[in-house]
């Protein structure tokens, strides 16, 4: 028995729970592309004015990851939450690089590309590539352990 069938219930995610990594790994390499194609932006805009905005579909890809990550915790607990950890870490580093886009855009310095986010937004996608695609490597991960 579920200690939390009771007040959660649960049984959506029993249906919903394999697919869960699948769809987590999807959205990281989309988070990847989105994040790319918002530097991309941010240049543009820093050349033409003082500020930068926001891009839309990276936003989107960031709350994606992480409701799926959250999700995917109620799932594989352990799992769920090294990659819950990971995903708000790069949420994090995201939210200091868009204001450090902001300052070199208003002092007119050279757009730097977002070191520390993309940094995480590739560990993300590696240990999402990691827990989707375990079944390509697992005849030889079992033949190192056992």
């Amino acid at each position: 028995m579920d200690p939390l069938q009771f007040l959660v219930p649960l049984d959506w995610i029993a249906v919903v729970g394999p697919m869960l990594p699948f769809a987590i790994l999807v959205m990281a390499v989309a988070n990847l592309a989105t994040r790319h194609l918002a530097h991309r932006r941010h240049i543009e805009q820093a050349t033409e004015g003082d500020n930068v905005e926001r891009y839309a579909p990276h936003a989107f890809t960031n709350i994606g990851l992480i409701i799926l990550s959250f999700l995917f915790s109620l799932d594989a607990p352990t799992g769920g939450t090294v990659l819950a950890i990971l995903v708000v870490t790069m949420l994090i580093a995201d939210l200091f690089e868009f204001e450090a886009r902001n300052v070199e855009a208003r002092n007119d310095m050279t757009v730097e590309a977002p070191k520390s986010a993309i940094a995480a937004s590739a560990l993300v996608t590696f240990y999402a590539a990691y827990y989707a695609l375990f079944f390509l490597v697992a005849p030889v991960w079992n033949v190192i352990v056992a």
